[in-house]
């Protein structure tokens, strides 16, 4: 290898690694940190296979889905509206609110005050929550409206703090904490795999990495590297370091939930990890794990306000950007106010409802390069059918026509688990892709088309 290759390769290394890093940081909000520890306490024996099916749709999926963008060169706009210009428009919407306002940015404040206000000072009643979600949004609020240079200080500084403290803290609960024999709770005794595959849904972050992946493939290609199978491959390289590193940090957040005497007895993952820290470092310890959690959760605040912002400001633009700041800003705080368990509970529906479709719009665009043509109908129908199923197992959930509904969709491998779309996505894609095989053989170009040529392309259809 000549000097100049060598130099190269070592420039490409580092875009790589930057970019991983970067990934990392929008993967890992501190509210991600809430969930793995009581997959842990509830799992109890069967904590393998229900961690290992956690980090399926927490680590694999999300990774997966950085590559599919990666691979259209298009931002989930225009990937959605492979799914029809109906789908094209209200998915992405729905991902932004479910990633912003109503689950993922109210739950920065829940998870900050759960963590640090509720252990250290047994404040817990509904006026105290209010106080600090005020205080809390109303400075994301101020930091949103020129968010890049504070907030890249923080981040720079608090990712590499909280990761050692996670490291410190999960390498003292190894030595520190043994595991006994508990029965699981009820969710994980028959199907624990299954279980923590659905579990993993609430971190979002395959929503993120559709929602945020273009960042990261603009990232990459800014620092030189060409569209392609070259992009495409830096990418990938990015994403599964970054996923590594995130893998790591769920399994060892489980294992201290799994090990935590009475585990099964905490009502969320924030107090959890909070008297892991008191039991494992004292006081003072949980003090600086709450701060750092604290203002981690922050810096996700501003981010998820100004990327959410930015996105309804393109899509409609007799809006302003900072309307929409307020906006969502207010929305965020009044969710809130109802605590972190309500939070988590509202999300539920929302989540397990866009989850069966961003899996397939995932899967899809990954299949497609691999097929040599368009797969227009197999997009289409695989999309409409997981949609008005995974609609029709959220009415269920919530008890809106249930009895009918049961008797229409529980014939489904995987119902009781929240995974009777499968087979009748599968269903529909097949029949989408006879329809594919019969009509048009373009060829589809590794590393995608740009996103006007996706969306003159979809206009065209």
């Amino acid at each position: 290898m000549s000097h100049s290759d060598s130099s190269r390769a070592k420039g490409n290394n580092g875009i790589i690694i930057v970019a991983a890093m970067m990934l990392f940081s929008m993967f890992f909000g501190a509210g991600n940190l809430i969930f793995p520890p009581v997959l842990g306490a509830q799992a109890a024996d069967n904590f393998p296979p229900a961690i290992l099916g956690f980090l399926t749709t927490g680590v694999l999926l999300p990774a997966l889905a950085v590559i599919a963008i990666a691979i259209t060169g298009s931002d989930i706009r225009s990937l959605t509206l492979r799914g029809g210009k109906v789908f094209g428009l209200i998915f992405p919407v729905l991902v932004y609110l479910s990633i912003g306002a109503f689950y993922a940015l109210p739950r920065t404040a829940t998870v900050s005050f759960s963590t640090i206000v509720t252990p250290n000072f047994g404040w817990d009643s509904w006026g105290s929550r209010i106080v600090f979600s005020a205080v809390f949004f109303a400075i994301a609020l101020a930091l949103a409206f020129e968010p890049t240079g504070i907030v890249d200080r923080l981040g720079k500084y608090l990712t590499p703090a909280l990761l050692i403290l996670l490291l410190v803290l999960i390498v003292m609960a190894l030595v520190k904490m043994t595991s006994a024999p508990a029965a699981p709770a009820e969710d994980f005794q028959s199907l624990p795999y299954a279980t923590g595959f659905v579990e993993g849904y609430l971190t979002m972050d395959s929503l993120a990495g559709l929602a945020f992946g273009i960042v990261v493939v603009s990232s990459i290609r800014e620092k030189g590297v060409p569209r392609g199978p070259q992009l495409v491959s830096s990418v990938l390289k990015s994403a599964i370091i970054a996923c590594l590193i995130l893998g790591a940090v769920y399994l060892g957040l489980g294992v201290i939930g799994h090990r935590m005497p009475n585990g099964q007895t905490f009502s969320d993952g924030a107090t959890l990890l909070a008297e892991a820290s008191n039991i494992l470092m004292g006081g003072a310890g949980a003090v600086v794990f709450g701060l750092i959690v604290l203002l981690a959760c922050m810096t996700t605040a501003v981010g998820l306000l100004g990327a959410c912002s930015e996105f309804f400001a393109t899509l409609f633009t007799k809006v302003s950007y900072r309307a929409w700041l307020i906006i969502f800003t207010l929305i965020a705080f009044v969710v809130s106010t109802t605590g972190l368990e309500t939070v988590i509970a509202i999300a539920g529906p929302i989540i397990g409802f866009l989850y069966p479709s961003a899996i397939t719009l995932i899967f899809l665009t990954l299949v497609e390069p691999l097929t040599g043509r368009r797969l227009n109908m197999t997009f289409k129908l695989a999309l409409i059918v997981s949609i008005v199923w995974a609609g029709l197992m959220t009415l269920e959930s919530l008890g809106i026509g249930a009895n009918v509904i049961a008797s229409a969709i529980d014939w489904s491998p995987g119902h009781a688990q929240q995974l009777g779309w499968v087979v009748p996505t599968v269903i529909g894609g097949i029949i989408g892709f006879v329809i594919d095989l019969m009509g048009s053989k373009r060829a589809v170009r590794l590393g995608g088309e740009t996103q006007a040529e996706a969306e003159r392309r979809v206009e065209a259809q």
